[in-house]
């Protein structure tokens, strides 16, 4: 399979999602719009990933690449290519789908548990009742339509979401491993101030490496899911 991902900012790159996708002998392409935002032509990926980043998907005037970017995501997903958000990255697949993204009434940053949301009508990816993940977000989005929604949290309602068979958007980071974690500390650790919901940098770097084996294996069976026999 060939996979594209853009990444927006040089610390947040693929994570645990690399090494299952090479594990699998996917190709792998990349796009990052803070360099050069060379989008490729649709026929040359199967999956696109759409990774995180600090800025917010409004900020249209600031980052100009953002508009063209909410459209080949848009173009993707009319091609019906798999198409993963991780963070900015769903929120900007729920801007690209006309959903609205704002400030959240909490920043959550650090690990805390979600909530897969149980249903018996609608089939989607099952999250376990409960799953520390590793966050990192100020702003939330609102549901496209016709998506369902996958997870919640205490600190935010929108964890998740799906847009039939081959869209989702995580709020939160399963990719996270031991590694990008001092990455995006290291950078953003201005974002550190405590609350309900932002942990300590001691806190975040005492964490065992079990922790972010759950979340890696949890990536992996979405992933499984999306690609599915692809």
């Amino acid at each position: 399979m060939k996979a594209h991902y853009i990444q927006h900012v040089p610390f947040e790159g693929l994570g645990s999602i690399e090494s299952w996708l090479r594990g699998r002998g996917d190709k792998i392409t990349s796009t990052r719009p803070y360099e050069s935002a060379d989008f490729p032509d649709l026929s040359e990926f199967e999956l696109l990933v759409v990774m995180g980043g600090p800025m917010s998907v409004n900020e249209e005037t600031e980052n100009h690449w953002l508009c063209g970017e909410k459209q080949f995501i848009r173009d993707a997903i009319a091609a019906d290519k798999l198409v993963l958000g991780i963070c900015l990255g769903a929120q900007l697949i729920a801007s690209a789908l006309g959903a609205s993204v704002s400030r959240g009434e909490h920043k959550e940053i650090g690990w805390f548990p979600i909530k897969g949301i149980k249903r018996s009508t609608v089939t989607g990816f099952a999250f376990p009742d409960d799953l520390d993940v590793f966050h990192w977000h100020g702003d939330t989005f609102e549901l496209p339509e016709s998506a369902i929604r996958l997870a919640a949290s205490e600190a935010c309602v929108n964890q998740a979401f799906q847009v039939g068979r081959n869209i989702i958007g995580l709020q939160f980071h399963l990719e996270t491993t031991p590694r990008s974690a001092r990455q995006i500390i290291s950078n953003c650790r201005d974002e550190l101030v405590p609350s309900r919901y932002v942990q300590t940098e001691p806190e975040l770097l005492s964490v065992s490496d079990s922790k972010y084996d759950v979340i890696n294996v949890a990536m992996s069976d979405l992933l499984t899911y999306l690609v599915g026999k692809r």
